[in-house]
């Protein structure tokens, strides 16, 4: 019986020392500071643009990657967009290389006026699958 022991023992102390296979995938976070003339007026002032070249947004990443943008306004709060601030929506569009911002009021309708200065916080999220 010591024999059979002695043998299966190591075999059941291996299968529960058993670790699920974990994963890491850096993320990158780039941080852009617009100035108000960077936003272009579209719609007859209906909207307001931007683009923000980001060269590690390849295509791989745009298609099986994240991508979180946040907005602060002058302060060190950062905002997620989409979001509505004072009354303008803000949103944004991913391509391979760039990420345009887009602002207009929150029903569409009304003109809006050229955001100001603005801080951008851009976080690419690696995906692996």
């Amino acid at each position: 019986m010591k024999r059979f022991l002695l043998l299966v023992l190591p075999l059941i102390l291996s299968i529960t020392s058993c670790k699920k296979t974990e994963y890491i995938v850096p993320n990158q976070t780039i941080v852009v500071n617009l100035a108000a003339g960077n936003w272009q007026s579209q719609n007859n002032g209906k909207s307001y643009t931007t683009i923000i070249n980001v060269p590690q947004l390849d295509n791989y990443l745009n298609e099986r990657g994240g991508v979180l943008v946040y907005l602060s306004f002058g302060s060190k709060t950062y905002e997620q967009i989409p979001q509505v601030y004072g009354g303008d929506a803000f949103s944004y569009i991913t391509r391979p290389g760039e990420i345009e911002l887009e602002v207009q009021r929150y029903d569409g309708l009304g003109v809006v006026a050229r955001p100001g200065s603005v801080t951008v916080k851009i976080i690419l999220i690696k995906s692996d699958f």
